[in-house]
Protein backbone atom coordinates (compact mmCIF):
# COMPACT_ATOMS: atom_id res chain seq x y z
CA UNK A 1 0.00 0.00 0.00
CA UNK A 2 1.00 3.75 -0.13
CA UNK A 3 0.07 5.95 2.89
CA UNK A 4 -0.02 9.47 3.27
CA UNK A 5 0.81 9.46 6.88
CA UNK A 6 4.05 7.87 6.10
CA UNK A 7 4.60 9.97 3.04
CA UNK A 8 4.36 13.22 5.34
CA UNK A 9 7.23 12.51 7.67
CA UNK A 10 9.12 11.01 5.40
CA UNK A 11 9.17 13.65 2.70
CA UNK A 12 9.48 16.38 5.86
CA UNK A 13 12.67 14.58 7.27
CA UNK A 14 14.34 14.68 3.77
CA UNK A 15 12.95 18.12 3.11
CA UNK A 16 14.82 19.36 6.65
CA UNK A 17 17.68 17.63 5.61
CA UNK A 18 18.10 20.04 2.50
CA UNK A 19 17.02 22.74 4.73
CA UNK A 20 19.86 22.30 7.61
CA UNK A 21 22.47 21.16 4.90
CA UNK A 22 21.56 22.50 1.36
CA UNK A 23 25.10 21.70 0.02
CA UNK A 24 24.28 18.06 0.61
CA UNK A 25 23.17 16.18 -2.37
CA UNK A 26 23.85 17.97 -5.19
CA UNK A 27 22.13 17.20 -8.49
CA UNK A 28 24.21 14.62 -10.02
CA UNK A 29 25.15 13.17 -6.40
CA UNK A 30 23.19 10.03 -6.51
CA UNK A 31 21.96 7.75 -9.48
CA UNK A 32 18.62 8.55 -10.38
CA UNK A 33 17.01 9.14 -13.05
CA UNK A 34 16.43 13.21 -11.96
CA UNK A 35 19.96 13.29 -12.32
CA UNK A 36 20.93 16.73 -14.45
CA UNK A 37 18.16 18.78 -13.85
CA UNK A 38 19.85 21.45 -11.79
CA UNK A 39 17.73 20.52 -8.94
CA UNK A 40 19.16 18.81 -6.03
CA UNK A 41 19.04 15.26 -5.53
CA UNK A 42 17.46 15.15 -2.37
CA UNK A 43 14.70 17.25 -3.26
CA UNK A 44 14.07 15.04 -6.36
CA UNK A 45 13.54 12.27 -4.10
CA UNK A 46 10.84 14.12 -1.62
CA UNK A 47 9.04 15.32 -5.01
CA UNK A 48 8.38 11.54 -6.22
CA UNK A 49 6.73 11.60 -2.88
CA UNK A 50 5.06 14.83 -2.34
CA UNK A 51 3.73 14.47 -6.01
CA UNK A 52 2.10 11.35 -4.91
CA UNK A 53 0.37 13.21 -1.78
CA UNK A 54 -0.77 16.03 -4.23
CA UNK A 55 -2.49 13.26 -6.17
CA UNK A 56 -4.39 11.99 -2.71
CA UNK A 57 -6.64 15.26 -2.18
CA UNK A 58 -9.52 15.82 -3.28
CA UNK A 59 -10.07 17.80 -6.21
CA UNK A 60 -12.04 21.30 -6.23
CA UNK A 61 -16.06 20.58 -6.55
CA UNK A 62 -15.88 17.23 -4.95
CA UNK A 63 -17.58 16.47 -1.43
CA UNK A 64 -14.85 17.12 0.88
CA UNK A 65 -12.90 18.81 -1.43
CA UNK A 66 -9.16 19.69 -0.33
CA UNK A 67 -9.04 16.47 2.06
CA UNK A 68 -6.32 14.03 1.67
CA UNK A 69 -7.44 10.19 1.01
CA UNK A 70 -6.26 8.17 3.71
CA UNK A 71 -4.38 5.28 1.67
CA UNK A 72 -4.68 3.15 -0.97
CA UNK A 73 -4.05 -0.68 -1.31
CA UNK A 74 -5.29 -3.66 -2.19
CA UNK A 75 -8.31 -5.37 -0.72
CA UNK A 76 -6.78 -8.55 0.44
CA UNK A 77 -3.13 -8.84 1.22
CA UNK A 78 -0.57 -9.37 -1.82
CA UNK A 79 1.81 -12.29 -2.16
CA UNK A 80 5.22 -11.90 -1.32
CA UNK A 81 7.03 -11.99 -3.41
CA UNK A 82 5.02 -9.86 -6.31
CA UNK A 83 6.15 -7.66 -8.98
CA UNK A 84 5.39 -3.65 -8.29
CA UNK A 85 1.39 -3.10 -9.26
CA UNK A 86 2.67 -1.69 -12.55
CA UNK A 87 4.05 -4.27 -13.75
CA UNK A 88 0.38 -6.09 -13.73
CA UNK A 89 -2.88 -5.88 -14.36
CA UNK A 90 -4.11 -4.16 -10.97
CA UNK A 91 -7.44 -2.34 -11.86
CA UNK A 92 -9.57 -5.46 -10.92
CA UNK A 93 -11.55 -6.57 -7.94
CA UNK A 94 -9.33 -9.30 -6.85
CA UNK A 95 -6.13 -7.94 -8.08
CA UNK A 96 -6.39 -3.39 -7.93
CA UNK A 97 -5.23 -0.78 -5.60
CA UNK A 98 -8.19 1.01 -4.09
CA UNK A 99 -8.45 4.56 -2.63
CA UNK A 100 -9.73 4.65 0.88
CA UNK A 101 -11.47 7.10 2.43
CA UNK A 102 -10.39 10.66 3.54
CA UNK A 103 -8.88 11.36 6.83
CA UNK A 104 -8.07 14.49 9.19
CA UNK A 105 -4.49 13.24 9.84
CA UNK A 106 -3.38 12.09 6.05
CA UNK A 107 -4.92 15.78 5.24
CA UNK A 108 -2.61 17.60 7.71
CA UNK A 109 0.23 15.57 6.46
CA UNK A 110 -0.27 17.07 3.00
CA UNK A 111 -0.85 20.86 4.75
CA UNK A 112 2.42 20.52 6.74
CA UNK A 113 4.69 18.92 4.01
CA UNK A 114 3.21 20.79 1.36
CA UNK A 115 4.00 23.88 3.12
CA UNK A 116 7.22 23.22 3.63
CA UNK A 117 8.05 22.04 0.15
CA UNK A 118 6.84 25.39 -1.67
CA UNK A 119 9.16 27.23 0.46
CA UNK A 120 12.53 25.12 -0.82
CA UNK A 121 11.43 24.89 -4.04
CA UNK A 122 10.22 29.00 -4.78
CA UNK A 123 13.80 29.39 -6.55
CA UNK A 124 14.17 26.12 -8.21
CA UNK A 125 10.77 24.69 -9.92
CA UNK A 126 8.12 27.99 -8.90
CA UNK A 127 5.46 26.69 -10.99
CA UNK A 128 5.70 23.14 -8.74
CA UNK A 129 6.14 25.54 -5.49
CA UNK A 130 2.78 27.75 -6.42
CA UNK A 131 1.16 24.45 -6.54
CA UNK A 132 2.28 22.83 -3.37
CA UNK A 133 1.78 26.45 -2.21
CA UNK A 134 -2.41 25.81 -2.86
CA UNK A 135 -2.54 22.38 -2.21
CA UNK A 136 -1.39 23.09 1.58
CA UNK A 137 -3.77 26.23 2.21
CA UNK A 138 -6.59 24.26 0.76
CA UNK A 139 -6.08 20.92 2.63
CA UNK A 140 -5.60 23.21 5.88
CA UNK A 141 -8.56 24.82 5.32
CA UNK A 142 -10.57 21.53 4.81
CA UNK A 143 -8.88 20.17 8.14
CA UNK A 144 -10.35 23.18 9.99
CA UNK A 145 -13.67 22.41 8.59
CA UNK A 146 -13.42 18.13 8.88
CA UNK A 147 -11.29 18.21 12.31
CA UNK A 148 -12.29 14.73 13.32
CA UNK A 149 -12.36 12.43 10.34
CA UNK A 150 -10.34 9.67 12.11
CA UNK A 151 -9.74 6.68 10.20
CA UNK A 152 -10.29 3.54 11.32
CA UNK A 153 -10.65 -0.21 9.97
CA UNK A 154 -11.64 0.57 6.55
CA UNK A 155 -11.46 -2.05 4.83
CA UNK A 156 -9.14 -3.55 7.30
CA UNK A 157 -7.28 -5.91 4.94
CA UNK A 158 -4.96 -5.25 2.27
CA UNK A 159 -2.75 -2.74 3.92
CA UNK A 160 -2.22 -1.23 7.08
CA UNK A 161 -4.55 0.78 9.17
CA UNK A 162 -2.59 3.71 10.16
CA UNK A 163 -5.23 5.00 12.53
CA UNK A 164 -4.67 8.13 14.08
CA UNK A 165 -7.84 9.70 16.24
CA UNK A 166 -5.45 12.64 18.37
CA UNK A 167 -4.31 15.30 15.40
CA UNK A 168 -3.25 17.86 18.08
CA UNK A 169 0.04 17.47 16.50
CA UNK A 170 -0.24 17.47 13.25
CA UNK A 171 -2.56 20.69 13.51
CA UNK A 172 0.14 22.14 15.34
CA UNK A 173 2.81 20.74 12.99
CA UNK A 174 0.88 22.14 9.71
CA UNK A 175 0.36 25.67 11.43
CA UNK A 176 4.31 25.92 11.62
CA UNK A 177 5.07 24.95 8.44
CA UNK A 178 2.72 27.11 6.98
CA UNK A 179 3.89 30.15 9.45
CA UNK A 180 7.22 29.68 8.22
CA UNK A 181 6.16 29.56 4.61
CA UNK A 182 3.52 32.27 4.67
CA UNK A 183 4.17 34.39 7.29
CA UNK A 184 0.15 35.32 7.64
CA UNK A 185 -1.23 35.38 11.35
CA UNK A 186 -3.74 32.77 11.00
CA UNK A 187 -0.75 30.33 11.46
CA UNK A 188 0.78 32.01 14.09
CA UNK A 189 -2.07 32.73 16.40
CA UNK A 190 -2.88 29.18 15.85
CA UNK A 191 0.62 28.16 17.30
CA UNK A 192 0.92 30.69 19.81
CA UNK A 193 -2.60 28.96 20.95
CA UNK A 194 -1.17 25.38 21.13
CA UNK A 195 0.08 23.52 24.20
CA UNK A 196 2.41 21.83 22.15
CA UNK A 197 4.58 25.10 21.57
CA UNK A 198 5.56 25.43 24.54
CA UNK A 199 6.45 21.63 25.74
CA UNK A 200 8.59 19.86 22.85
CA UNK A 201 9.18 16.95 25.22
CA UNK A 202 5.32 16.30 25.16
CA UNK A 203 5.43 15.84 21.81
CA UNK A 204 8.16 12.82 21.75
CA UNK A 205 8.89 10.34 20.51
CA UNK A 206 8.93 11.47 16.88
CA UNK A 207 6.73 8.70 14.76
CA UNK A 208 4.10 9.01 11.97
CA UNK A 209 1.66 9.45 14.26
CA UNK A 210 3.40 11.98 16.69
CA UNK A 211 4.68 14.41 14.33
CA UNK A 212 4.32 17.85 16.33
CA UNK A 213 8.13 18.35 17.23
CA UNK A 214 8.60 18.69 13.67
CA UNK A 215 6.35 21.90 13.71
CA UNK A 216 8.87 23.12 16.55
CA UNK A 217 12.54 21.76 14.53
CA UNK A 218 11.35 23.80 11.89
CA UNK A 219 10.73 26.60 13.98
CA UNK A 220 14.07 26.24 15.56
CA UNK A 221 16.02 26.21 12.39
CA UNK A 222 14.32 28.10 9.40
CA UNK A 223 13.82 31.45 9.09
CA UNK A 224 10.59 33.28 10.02
CA UNK A 225 8.51 35.91 12.35
CA UNK A 226 9.03 34.39 15.81
CA UNK A 227 10.47 36.49 18.44
CA UNK A 228 14.36 35.36 19.02
CA UNK A 229 13.55 34.32 22.69
CA UNK A 230 10.61 32.16 21.15
CA UNK A 231 13.35 30.64 18.85
CA UNK A 232 15.91 30.32 21.46
CA UNK A 233 13.17 28.55 23.89
CA UNK A 234 12.65 26.24 21.51
CA UNK A 235 16.36 24.99 20.85
CA UNK A 236 16.80 25.04 24.08
CA UNK A 237 14.08 22.52 24.08
CA UNK A 238 15.55 20.62 21.83
CA UNK A 239 18.87 20.53 23.69
CA UNK A 240 17.21 19.22 26.59
CA UNK A 241 15.38 16.79 24.82
CA UNK A 242 19.00 15.42 23.60
CA UNK A 243 20.34 15.60 26.66
CA UNK A 244 17.74 12.91 27.91
CA UNK A 245 18.73 10.83 25.23
CA UNK A 246 21.95 10.92 26.02
CA UNK A 247 21.81 9.63 29.46
CA UNK A 248 19.28 6.75 28.10
CA UNK A 249 22.42 5.79 25.89
CA UNK A 250 25.07 5.79 28.45
CA UNK A 251 22.66 3.06 30.40
CA UNK A 252 22.13 0.82 27.34
CA UNK A 253 24.38 -1.77 26.70
CA UNK A 254 24.97 -0.93 23.30
CA UNK A 255 24.28 2.88 23.66
CA UNK A 256 21.55 3.76 21.55
CA UNK A 257 19.38 6.33 22.33
CA UNK A 258 16.37 4.01 23.10
CA UNK A 259 15.10 2.75 26.20
CA UNK A 260 13.94 -0.49 27.31
CA UNK A 261 10.34 0.97 25.75
CA UNK A 262 11.48 1.63 22.73
CA UNK A 263 11.61 -2.00 21.21
CA UNK A 264 8.55 -1.42 19.24
CA UNK A 265 7.33 -2.37 15.72
CA UNK A 266 10.07 0.15 13.38
CA UNK A 267 12.08 0.50 17.04
CA UNK A 268 15.50 1.47 14.50
CA UNK A 269 13.27 4.23 13.07
CA UNK A 270 13.00 5.16 16.87
CA UNK A 271 16.95 5.61 17.09
CA UNK A 272 17.16 7.77 14.32
CA UNK A 273 14.94 9.96 14.90
CA UNK A 274 16.65 10.18 18.21
CA UNK A 275 19.62 10.53 16.73
CA UNK A 276 18.15 13.14 14.96
CA UNK A 277 17.17 15.54 17.84
CA UNK A 278 20.93 14.87 19.24
CA UNK A 279 22.48 16.09 16.05
CA UNK A 280 20.12 19.80 16.52
CA UNK A 281 21.49 20.05 19.85
CA UNK A 282 24.62 19.69 18.20
CA UNK A 283 24.15 22.22 15.39
CA UNK A 284 22.82 24.55 18.27
CA UNK A 285 25.65 24.41 20.70
CA UNK A 286 28.43 22.64 18.74
CA UNK A 287 29.40 20.59 21.81
CA UNK A 288 31.13 17.34 20.70
CA UNK A 289 29.18 15.12 22.82
CA UNK A 290 26.10 15.18 20.99
CA UNK A 291 27.60 14.16 17.87
CA UNK A 292 28.89 11.33 19.63
CA UNK A 293 25.73 10.22 20.61
CA UNK A 294 24.75 10.59 16.86
CA UNK A 295 27.97 8.49 16.31
CA UNK A 296 26.77 5.55 18.83
CA UNK A 297 23.06 5.54 17.22
CA UNK A 298 24.57 4.69 13.72
CA UNK A 299 26.89 2.27 15.42
CA UNK A 300 24.11 0.31 17.01
CA UNK A 301 22.27 -0.01 13.64
CA UNK A 302 25.15 -1.07 11.70
CA UNK A 303 26.17 -4.01 14.16
CA UNK A 304 26.63 -2.99 17.96
CA UNK A 305 23.52 -4.30 19.12
CA UNK A 306 22.32 -7.61 20.15
CA UNK A 307 22.21 -9.45 17.65
CA UNK A 308 25.54 -8.46 15.93
CA UNK A 309 24.56 -7.71 12.89
CA UNK A 310 24.18 -4.51 10.63
CA UNK A 311 20.37 -3.47 10.12
CA UNK A 312 21.36 -1.85 7.12
CA UNK A 313 21.14 -4.01 3.69
CA UNK A 314 25.07 -4.33 1.79
CA UNK A 315 26.78 -2.37 4.88
CA UNK A 316 28.75 -4.31 7.35
CA UNK A 317 30.21 -7.77 6.93
CA UNK A 318 27.00 -9.40 8.28
CA UNK A 319 24.29 -7.25 7.07
CA UNK A 320 20.65 -7.21 6.60
CA UNK A 321 19.87 -9.60 3.19
CA UNK A 322 16.23 -11.13 3.44
CA UNK A 323 13.72 -8.02 4.22
CA UNK A 324 9.79 -8.28 3.77
CA UNK A 325 9.24 -6.85 0.49
CA UNK A 326 7.10 -7.79 -2.46
CA UNK A 327 9.32 -7.12 -5.28
CA UNK A 328 12.66 -7.67 -2.96
CA UNK A 329 11.25 -10.96 -3.02
CA UNK A 330 14.24 -13.37 -2.08
CA UNK A 331 14.05 -15.82 -5.45
CA UNK A 332 16.27 -15.78 -8.12
CA UNK A 333 14.28 -14.15 -10.81
CA UNK A 334 13.37 -10.60 -7.83
CA UNK A 335 16.04 -8.20 -7.18
CA UNK A 336 18.35 -8.23 -4.26
CA UNK A 337 17.87 -5.77 -1.63
CA UNK A 338 19.94 -2.57 -2.86
CA UNK A 339 22.29 -1.30 -0.43
CA UNK A 340 20.76 1.24 1.88
CA UNK A 341 17.87 -0.76 3.08
CA UNK A 342 16.76 -0.49 6.84
CA UNK A 343 15.13 -3.54 8.59
CA UNK A 344 12.43 -2.62 11.20
CA UNK A 345 14.75 -3.82 14.23
CA UNK A 346 13.63 -5.84 17.30
CA UNK A 347 10.34 -5.33 18.36
CA UNK A 348 9.17 -6.54 22.25
CA UNK A 349 5.84 -7.90 20.96
CA UNK A 350 6.55 -9.57 17.00
CA UNK A 351 3.43 -10.55 15.58
CA UNK A 352 4.62 -12.38 12.50
CA UNK A 353 4.79 -16.36 12.89
CA UNK A 354 8.27 -16.40 11.82
CA UNK A 355 9.41 -13.99 14.43
CA UNK A 356 7.05 -15.31 17.26
CA UNK A 357 8.43 -19.18 16.71
CA UNK A 358 11.73 -18.09 16.54
CA UNK A 359 12.86 -14.98 18.88
CA UNK A 360 9.61 -14.29 20.72
CA UNK A 361 11.08 -16.03 24.04
CA UNK A 362 14.52 -13.94 23.56
CA UNK A 363 15.31 -11.20 25.36
CA UNK A 364 13.42 -7.95 24.04
CA UNK A 365 16.75 -6.96 22.58
CA UNK A 366 17.42 -10.11 20.72
CA UNK A 367 13.71 -9.98 19.13
CA UNK A 368 14.48 -9.49 15.29
CA UNK A 369 15.59 -11.97 12.34
CA UNK A 370 16.47 -11.40 9.28
CA UNK A 371 13.57 -13.54 7.20
CA UNK A 372 11.27 -12.50 4.55
CA UNK A 373 8.12 -13.62 6.69
CA UNK A 374 9.05 -11.28 9.41
CA UNK A 375 7.16 -8.45 8.79
CA UNK A 376 6.90 -7.22 12.47
CA UNK A 377 10.73 -7.15 13.01
CA UNK A 378 12.26 -6.90 8.88
CA UNK A 379 10.06 -4.84 6.94
CA UNK A 380 11.59 -1.52 5.16
CA UNK A 381 9.64 1.53 4.81
CA UNK A 382 9.86 5.04 3.62
CA UNK A 383 9.44 7.06 6.70
CA UNK A 384 12.07 4.22 8.80
CA UNK A 385 14.77 5.14 5.82
CA UNK A 386 14.22 8.72 5.42
CA UNK A 387 16.14 9.35 8.78
CA UNK A 388 19.27 7.35 7.59
CA UNK A 389 19.73 9.57 5.26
Amino acid sequence: GKYVVNGGISTWTLVNFYERTPGAFPDGSLNIPEGGNGVPDILDEARWEMEFMLDMQVPEGQPLSGMAHHKLHDLVWSGVPSMPPTEFDNDSPTNGRYLMPPSTAATLNLAASAAQCARVCVSLTREFADRCQLAAERAWDAALANPSMFYGRIPGNGGGDYGDNNVDDEFYWAAAELYITTGEAEYLDFINASPLFTRFSRMLPIWWGGTGALGSISLAIVPNGLPEEDIARIRDQIVRAADGYLGTSEVEGYRAPMGANGYVWGSNSGVLNNALILALAYDFTGEQQYLDGVVSSMDYLLGANAVNQSFVSGYGTTSMQHPHHRFWGNQGNYPAPPPGALAGGPNGSPSDPTAIEAVNTLPTARRYIDHIGSYSTNEVAINWNAPLA
